[in-house]
């Protein structure tokens, strides 16, 4: 990419719980920054009428001009072809064309739509863990699992966004249905709420503050709750499997592992690494190394700039 310090990218992050936007320069920072609840329950006008309170904030500011290019990062699935979203936790749209609608508020500037795995890969990769690395895997693992692709040193949306979506790779063929259509998918045992149901079936309580979620059962695990520690364990191996075969395919050299679940800590990235060596066998798939991501909340606007700024050519 040119460097020009003085242009920008403007970036939303879509998700079933907030939308968020800003103004991103070259180096990363968030100059103007916007936040909507998510109004997920609304129909689909609604839910655009948020997304177009954020913009409104982000066109209204002085810095504006200076503006090369949109991003978005949206939860899934997307098509970046069409310029489409189907938020799984947004049912008010369904095929919805955010990119159309986004472009008539924003000029003549580019859009460039991607899902939300794939920004967070495009934001780790440029400001994050996997920054110097040529190839890489991100995984988002939260209320899904979702994640995006690094090969050869440049970000690897696919061309309808959503490569490297390893949230549903299969990993146990006599699985559950998965709501995605499939059976036995990763996120289907190493999502927030999976961990939390299997530990709730096989026996597990919550502790005195009745957190019965993924967090309050990894808190329950560095106890030394066996029951939790099993859980967590479960959600690592389907991790693993899913690592493995990704790193076959595209001979990745490090995953890093971001969101809500990731914060359990060792609870989950020591079982991960564990489980990691016995699926990843083969010599050009022993090595790949396991990190937690840096950035966080600000993943989805950073990768959100950073894929519209790759694909634009700004900076």
């Amino acid at each position: 990419m040119r460097t020009d310090p003085g242009e920008l990218v403007a970036a939303l992050d879509i998700g079933g719980t907030k939308i968020a936007g800003a103004l991103v320069d070259a180096g990363g920072a968030r100059l103007r920054i916007a936040r909507r609840r998510t109004p997920a329950e609304g129909d689909a006008a609604v839910v655009m009428a948020a997304v177009a309170e954020v913009l409104d904030e982000l066109t209204g500011a002085p810095e504006w001009p200076r503006v090369r290019a949109v991003g978005i990062g949206s939860a899934g699935p997307v098509d970046a072809s069409l310029g489409t979203v189907s938020p799984v936790n947004v049912p008010g749209w369904r095929g919805f064309p955010l990119v159309e609608e986004v472009r008539r508020r924003v000029g003549d500037r580019p859009v460039v739509l991607v899902g939300d795995g794939v920004a967070m890969a495009a934001a780790e990769h440029w400001r994050g863990a996997a920054r110097g690395w040529a190839n890489a895997l991100c995984m988002v693992v939260s209320t899904g699992v979702g994640g995006g692709l690094v090969l050869g040193g440049r970000l690897h949306p696919g061309p309808t966004g959503n490569a490297g979506h390893i949230g549903h790779v299969s990993v146990d063929l006599d699985g559950d249905r998965c709501p995605c259509g499939g059976r036995g998918c990763v996120e289907r045992i190493a999502s927030g709420p999976n961990i939390a149901r299997r530990a709730l079936d096989s026996g597990w309580r919550p502790g005195p503050d009745g957190d019965a979620t993924a967090a309050g059962v990894a808190a329950s695990a560095r106890a030394g709750d066996p029951l939790a520690l099993a859980s967590y364990d479960r959600a690592a191996r389907a991790l693993a499997a899913g690592i493995a075969a990704t790193a076959a395919l595209v001979e990745i050299g490090v995953v890093v592992v971001g969101g809500g679940v990731a914060g359990a800590g060792e609870v989950l990235f020591g079982p991960l690494r564990g489980w990691l060596g016995e699926y990843a066998g083969l010599s050009f798939t022993a090595d790949v190394e396991v990190v937690p991501a840096m950035l966080a909340g600000d993943a989805g606007v950073v990768g959100a700039a950073a894929a519209a700024a790759e694909v634009v050519g700004v900076w």
